[in-house]
């Protein structure tokens, strides 16, 4: 294994292991939507945590070592293939079905393989050093915690819960599992890890936070069921640009400038201690309500194209269910909610267009509650326009300032680069 370097950047490894998480967020979408309760709402919560937990792990490491150097591929591809169990398991997660495999027993032993996968690359890295390898020796203690929880709560036997009962009390240890990761995250200080590669770790984040946004296109355009033996109507096309309209504005919101700032914020944290703080609440912890917004918004879009190919729909569709609603319009204004922390947070800077918005999102749902599905769907890219195109203007000069130093800085490095490759190449 080789150590990263500062100026280190994503590798395409990492990117191949992100495929993951693109079958991953469809599969919690496609299984919420079968259960649109608040059980099955909360359940979609939890596994989205944990699931960002296990990609949290593999950022880190990617910041720590040479993810496409020596033996690191192969431990990869392993790992990747627990992911992806874990991924293929998430539908049968909370309910043993009869037929096949058990489902929550599956999903606990990739879990487990994963977590295992990457604490003990944490361990092998401090292998020589005394103090770092037992500080790090810490880190084993809440997965093995965790992971405990979520397999009692697979094997619980059902003939001690009737109905309910046993989705309740395993949702219970899920819980617990959770709090015990989330928990030790913040009270494990002085493991010795620190953020080597600002640009690598803003990158990462930013990566993911694309795979979630690819996530709702493909909520928009793959419908329960398929939708190919469908016509291509006016609708569908008009509810085709009405979605992919949203997810630009929440792209626009987080990558024209917040997430340049944020990069840069973390680059002008030199206290090694200060910047893995900054890494951990601004990026690990914070970052996984922007991934929720996206995801729930997906959640509300799945299908409306499919409403709206179906002949036997009125043109305009008909009026969303309440938790279909709830879950388009929350998305987006949780999605702006966690935007609004961060800039505050990272830049100091208050997004008061930004809160705005969110207000005009939370009033027109009852307004959007009482309309076809198109009108609401157009009411919501209308807000989403307005809230991020007011931020961009009240934000011009700093934005202005902000993006003159990324491109100042990408231009450097590509000059450096061309020099090196005319001298080596």
């Amino acid at each position: 294994m080789q150590r990263s370097a500062p100026g280190s950047r994503a590798t395409r490894l990492e990117l191949f292991y992100d495929l993951i998480f693109v079958f991953a967020f469809l599969n919690v979408t496609t299984a919420t939507a079968a259960d649109r309760t608040v059980r099955g709402l909360v359940q979609c919560l939890v596994v989205l945590a944990l699931l960002w937990w296990c990609w949290s792990g593999f950022a880190v490491l990617g910041n720590l070592i040479r993810t496409d150097q020596g033996i690191v591929p192969l431990v990869g591809f392993v790992t990747m293939a627990a992911a992806f169990v874990l991924a293929l398991s998430l539908p049968k997660a909370f309910v043993d079905r009869p037929g096949g495999l058990p489902g929550p027993l599956v999903f606990a032993a990739g879990y487990f393989l994963v977590r295992v996968g990457e604490t003990s690359i944490f361990l092998w890295l401090g292998r020589r050093d005394r103090d770092v390898r037992r500080r790090w020796r810490m880190l084993a203690l809440p997965v093995a915690l965790s992971t405990s929880l979520i397999v009692v709560a697979a094997l619980v036997p059902q003939r001690l819960f009737d109905g309910a009962a046993e989705g309740v009390f395993r949702l219970a240890l899920w819980l617990a599992a959770l709090a015990v990761e989330y928990g030790a995250g913040l009270a494990l200080r002085g493991t010795g890890w620190t953020v080597l590669s600002a640009g690598h770790w803003a990158e990462r984040h930013g990566q993911i936070v694309l795979v979630a946004l690819g996530e709702a296109i493909i909520a928009l355009g793959l419908a329960p069921g398929g939708s190919v033996v469908l016509p291509l109507t006016w609708p569908v096309l008009i509810a085709a640009v009405l979605g992919v309209a949203v997810a630009a504005s929440l792209w626009w919101a987080y990558f024209d400038t917040l997430a340049l700032g944020m990069e840069q914020a973390l680059h002008r944290t030199r206290d090694p201690d200060a910047r893995a703080a900054l890494a951990r609440d601004a990026y690990t912890y914070l970052h996984l309500p922007v991934i929720i917004g996206v995801i729930l918004f997906a959640l509300g879009l799945k299908g409306l194209i499919h409403e709206g190919a179906d002949p036997h729909t009125p043109t305009w569709g008909v009026p969303l269910p309440g938790f279909d609603l709830l879950a388009l319009y929350g998305g987006v204004a949780l999605y702006l909610l966690a935007l609004i922390v961060l800039g505050r947070w990272l830049l100091a800077a208050p997004r008061w267009p930004t809160i705005g918005g969110i207000v005009l999102l939370l009033a027109l749902v009852p307004v959007a509650g009482a309309l076809p599905e198109l009108f609401a769907l157009a009411l919501l890219a209308l807000a989403a326009a307005l809230a991020v195109g007011a931020q961009t203007i009240v934000d011009t000069r700093r934005r202005r300032g902000v993006r003159q130093t990324a491109l100042d800085e990408q231009l450097a490095v590509e000059e450096e680069q061309t020099r090196w490759r005319g001298h080596h190449l």
